[in-house]
This record gives C-alpha cells, sequence and structure tokens, in this order.
C-alpha cells in the first residue's frame, strides 16, 4: 500500500498538536518538558514564556521551584545550545549527545589552530569547578593564566561542551541570571550520567514532538550528521508518510494525524523557540517569504505569533516607567477576529512577563 500523503496543513495540525499549541494541557510542568524534550534556553525567559503559552493554569514560580529544587536544570544539550531539561532527561541523554558537543568543540578548535592537551584543558576546569560554582569569565581567567599563549575561546568551548556542566540558579527574576555560575552536574544532582547510548528513545522522542519527519528534520533537530542507517533499522517501528513533495516521513504508530482544518488558536511563541528550528524544511509552520523576519542575524530566531497554525508575525515586550507594553508587528494583514484574538491573548501575556509593572498596554506596529 503507498504511504498516505499529508497536506501542508495536515502537517502543521500534527506538530500543533504534539507541541500542546491546539489546546492548552493540564499536564505536570516536567512531563510537559519531557514531552517537547527540551526547551531552547539561550534567554532565561523563554522557556517560562513557551509553558505559559502550552500548559493551563501555568505560574511562573512553580518552574522556578522546580529549577531549584533541581529537578529542571539548564545545560549545553540538543545542537550543542542551551536547553532547559529534566533532571531525568539531563542524565539520560548527555552521554548520547556528547558526539555532536565534541564535534562543535573540534570544529571550534580546528579553524582557530589550536594546539593544546585538551585532556589537561578539561582536568584543570573540572577541579577548578569542582571547588565551588564559577562564572565562565572565571573559567577563562584561569585557562587563560595556565596557557597564556592558547586562544580562550576554543578552551572555553571545549570545556563546555565536554564536561557535564548545569547552570546554578537564583531566587526570583527568570531563574538564572545574564552572568551564570556553572557546577558539575554530578555533584548538582548528585547521580552520575548515564553511560549508556540512548539514540533510539531521543529520535523517538524526537517523533512524538515534532513528527511525522524526514531523517533529514531528525538531522536538523539533533546535530547528528547521519542518522539514515539508524532510521532504516529502527523501520519496522515506525509508521511512514509521504509529504506534497513525496519526502518520506516517520512518525509514531500511536499519533493520530488531526484534520486538516482543526482550528487552532493564536498562540504566542517567545524567541528561539524549538517548533521554528527543528525541520530541515520549515514552512510546515514559517512561510518561506517571511523566513528572514524569523529568521534574524547572529543566529537569533525572533518571538513571534500563530494565527491558523502559522507564524504571521513578531512581538515584543518593553516595560518603561513601569509601563509594560506588548507590541505585535504583523507580517501581513489580519483578519478584526485574529487581531482581537490576538489582543485578548497578549493582555494577559505582558502581565505574565512584567508581572511588577503597573500599567499594561498591547498594540500593533502597523
Amino acid at each position: 500500500m503507498p504511504d498516505r500523503i499529508l497536506t501542508l496543513r495536515e502537517l502543521n495540525r500534527a506538530t500543533l498538536a504534539r507541541q500542546m499549541l491546539l489546546k492548552r494541557e493540564s499536564i505536570p510542568i516536567p512531563a510537559a518538558i519531557e514531552r517537547l524534550v527540551a526547551m531552547q534556553a539561550q534567554l532565561s525567559s523563554a522557556p517560562f514564556v513557551g509553558l505559559w503559552t502550552r500548559l493551563e493554569n501555568f505560574k511562573r514560580e512553580d518552574l522556578a521551584q522546580l529549577i531549584e529544587n533541581h529537578a529542571v536544570v539548564k545545560a549545553t544539550m540538543i545542537r550543542a545550545t542551551l536547553h532547559l531539561v529534566t533532571a531525568d532527561d539531563f542524565l539520560r541523554f548527555r552521554t548520547t549527545l556528547q558526539p555532536i558537543l565534541s564535534g562543535a568543540s573540534e570544529s571550534i578548535t580546528k579553524s582557530r589552530g589550536v594546539e593544546v592537551d585538551m585532556n589537561a584543558v578539561i582536568a584543570a576546569a573540572k577541579e577548578f569547578i569542582a571547588a565551588e560554582p564559577r562564572t565562565f569569565a572565571e573559567i577563562s581567567a584561569m585557562l587563560t593564566e595556565k596557557w597564556p599563549d592558547v586562544d580562550v575561546g576554543s578552551m572555553r568551548y571545549t570545556v563546555r561542551t565536554t564536561l557535564p556542566l548545569v547552570q546554578v540558579p537564583v531566587s526570583g527574576g527568570w531563574s538564572f541570571p545574564g552572568n551564570p555560575k556553572f557546577t558539575l552536574a554530578e555533584s548538582w544532582l548528585g547521580k552520575s550520567v548515564s553511560d549508556d547510548e540512548n539514540l533510539k528513545t531521543l529520535i523517538f522522542r524526537y517523533l512524538a514532538a515534532f513528527g511525522p519527519a524526514s531523517v533529514t528534520d531528525m538531522q536538523t533537530w539533533s546535530g547528528f550528521p547521519k542518522l539514515k542507517e539508524a532510521v532504516e533499522k529502527w523501520r519496522p517501528e515506525l509508521v511512514t508518510y509521504r509529504d506534497e513533495r513525496k519526502r518520506e516521513l516517520f512518525g509514531l504508530p500511536d499519533m493520530p494525524i488531526p484534520d486538516a482544518d482543526s482550528p487552532a488558536p493564536e498562540r504566542f511563541l517567545p524567541e528561539f523557540d524549538n517548533l521554528l528550528l527543528s525541520h530541515d524544511k520549515r514552512t510546515r509552520v514559517v512561510a518561506d517569504e517571511y523566513r528572514k523576519k524569523v529568521y534574524l542575524p547572529g543566529l537569533r530566531v525572533a518571538a513571534t505569533f500563530l494565527v491558523d497554525g502559522f507564524v504571521r508575525g513578531a512581538w515584543k515586550v518593553e516595560n518603561k516607567k513601569k509601563v509594560a507594553t506588548l507590541t505585535l508587528d504583523p507580517f501581513d494583514s489580519l483578519t478584526k477576529q485574529n487581531r482581537d484574538a490576538l489582543t485578548e491573548e497578549a493582555e494577559r501575556l505582558v502581565r505574565f512577563v512584567e508581572p511588577e509593572a503597573k500599567t499594561f498596554e498591547v498594540k500593533f506596529a502597523d
């Protein structure tokens, strides 16, 4: 029997359903983070906003408590970028991701022509951080003192990608400061990182969160460059589809495909949301004509809003003299119904982002 062909809207609705964006869900915060595998966290506020938009009655302090209790951590993980992840998933997948992290480190040291005993660098950094949590400014100073003629950026990045480290949270704000301290993950969690190679579990979790997806989608999200052979081994456990371009897509057998016309309410996504970063072909959420407005210079990814399941604009919040203003910047014209729904959602979001403000405003840039 030929594979079912999924239309663009069917792919969109399937992905949104898995991402908890067709309706807010009432599940525990750790379960939500694990359902998403992990949440991109270059900006400390981003995971908070990402959970607010996906969960019923999400409260900032509830996630902060989980972070303070070491149940959720912030660490370098998928694609060698900072993610918020449950402690269990950090321990489960950190070894699996090490080849990607090592590859990123090696590309930096090679491009900069660095010649140094990186094992010695790692050993020195581990001893230094084990004594007490350290900022990377402090780690850099220590490394420079020991190896003054070696590119400190390469050494610093090698430490970040080789040692299993987590950021030490603070009370208040978004739980993590702009210049955080890092500590050894196993000391923070009181458990050892698993030695098991859990690639299959990782990719199946990806499919549950972002599928159906192609092999190149899996590679884009995970950073692993060659997954075709592994996926072939797993094929009997997967279901296959085709997109409108006849690309083969893989999914899990127990994951339904919602109807293409399923309602998709207006939703706000934070900067760097993984929904916008986890597919090779991103038109299932972002139209090609809007790419440059979403994927910005300096590898930044805009905070965006969804209308009918697709990115239709960007947003930002500014707080001046205790007046918090959320500004929506549509990429094209919106109906009055869309604008009203976005305004209602934005009025709640601006209060979530700037709870200490005295006055709250929502406006459109157009």
